[in-house]
């Protein structure tokens, strides 16, 4: 089920939303394609790297990171012939409605909570 406007936040989050050129459009297409059709594997992988890929743009690396362990980020990156510190942001405009960054951000050791140095409990949650 598709659920618009579900959220009473829906409106100012989707004004915050990464907007994409045409030709940035034509250069994700082209990634996907290219993952896809070189893709031999586990299909949760090819799912979990195109997700990235899609909510890279939105969130920035910084967010990706603090999600993801640097094992996965590596596979994702092979899957789909991009590196996310060069291909996205380091920051997105939805960045903070990550409840993880957020938090680590206020703390101020990013690469701490990356590490696990800092235990981060919502670090993959996402508030409306």
């Amino acid at each position: 089920m598709f659920m618009s406007e579900k959220s009473p936040n829906y409106k100012k989050n989707l004004a915050m939303m990464a907007t994409r050129s045409s030709g940035q459009v034509e250069e994700l297409e082209q990634i996907e394609r290219n993952a896809f059709a070189n893709f031999s594997g586990q299909l949760d992988e090819l799912v979990g790297a195109l997700g990235m890929l899609r909510l890279g743009q939105h969130v920035g690396w910084r967010v990706l990171v603090l999600i993801h362990n640097k094992r996965t980020i590596r596979k994702y990156e092979e899957i789909l012939g991009i590196k996310v510190r060069d291909y996205f942001p380091e920051e997105g405009p939805s960045a903070d409605r990550s409840i993880g960054y957020k938090f680590v951000k206020k703390i101020g050791n990013y690469w701490k909570a990356v590490s696990g140095d800092i235990k981060v409990e919502s670090r993959r949650l996402i508030d409306e």
